[in-house]
């Protein structure tokens, strides 16, 4: 990307979207388009091929989707595939329409089978069932990978996508309804500790394993990616018969009671933290291989203890839109 691209990006007001938009600026670039959920609605396929067609992005870094934790997959399943098939297609779609050089689609690294060998390589998509709990939405993701490729082939563009594991940091969502374990715990142990409770109940065992990537290290990783030469985008993201996607993570994982700990540590609280195994764990580990993004040259940088503590700063002093 020249530093007076054009550069649109599809939720710009999300974890993912915010943190792109901040690098993008800090790097230089200059002509960036947004638009908010009130000036163009994405499941609208008239406006967004409107809009594609009037502003004509060079590139696209496609993060805007429906997202939430199990509470909000297992209640609204309906919403989670219908939004995010329509995002999708309408903006992919779009952007062949309008020339686009390089769209960037944000995944998930739910896409993966419930019991996917550890840790999970790009080529264990579609070798299993699903996780019940999250899969209309892993469902949709997939439908965008696979149309990536299929735009790829078809139609020769350079569509490929990066499967981040679980994201966290500023502009993240603390609704309780609807959040992601780790902001739903930074809210629910500060609150705890607001109120002087003695203890904080959490869904599940505590035994699962989750990897967690701060969203200004997967931001820097988008960039990296989508700035790669066209030799090696297409020898390693776009050739057929490998992998159209590469996956973004730290390449450790913890248990979600060590992970709880590490959130009490940070937040200040001194009471007890107690585990209701009647709840749904979820999948079991999950755990992204990087070591394709190793090899195209980009590690993670940001600690989990100084990513969290920062993300509980923000929390508390900065939660205001864009």
């Amino acid at each position: 990307m020249e530093k007076h691209s054009k550069i649109y990006i599809p939720g710009h007001r999300g974890l993912v979207g915010s943190a792109i938009l901040r690098r993008l600026k800090l790097e230089g670039y200059a002509t960036l388009l947004t638009r908010t959920h009130a000036e163009l609605d994405l499941t609208d396929q008239k406006a967004v091929a409107a809009f594609f067609a009037a502003e004509k992005p060079e590139y696209v870094f496609l993060a805007a989707a429906k997202v939430g934790g199990i509470l909000a997959n297992s209640t609204y399943p309906a919403e989670f595939i219908y939004q995010n098939l329509l995002i999708e297609t309408n903006v992919i779609h779009a952007a062949w329409q309008a020339g686009v050089r390089r769209l960037l689609f944000l995944g998930s690294s739910c896409i993966y089978p419930k019991f996917a060998p550890q840790p999970m390589k790009e080529e264990h998509l579609l070798s299993g069932e699903l996780e019940p709990t999250n899969e209309p939405y892993a469902i949709a993701k997939i439908a965008g990978i696979k149309m990536c490729e299929a735009y790829n082939r078809q139609y020769g563009t350079c569509f490929f996508s990066v499967m981040p594991t679980n994201l966290y940091g500023p502009h993240d969502n603390f609704d309780l309804q609807s959040s992601h374990v780790l902001p739903a715990l930074i809210r629910r142990i500060h609150e705890a500790k607001e109120r002087g409770g003695g203890e904080v109940a959490i869904w599940g065992t505590g035994c699962p394993r989750r990897e967690f990537l701060h969203v200004d290290d997967m931001a820097d990783a988008c960039l990296f990616v989508m700035n790669l030469p066209d030799g090696i985008v297409q020898e390693k993201l776009i050739s057929p018969g490998k992998p159209s996607f590469v996956n973004i993570g730290a390449g450790e994982d913890i248990t979600i009671r060590e992970l709880a700990e590490i959130v009490k540590e940070a937040v200040g609280f001194q009471g007890k933290l107690v585990f209701d195994a009647t709840k749904p764990d979820g999948t079991p580990r999950k755990l992204l291989d990087v070591s394709r993004m190793r090899e195209l040259g980009w590690k993670a940088r940001i600690g989990l203890r100084q990513g969290i503590a920062s993300t509980y700063q923000w929390f508390l002093e900065d939660r205001s839109p864009l």
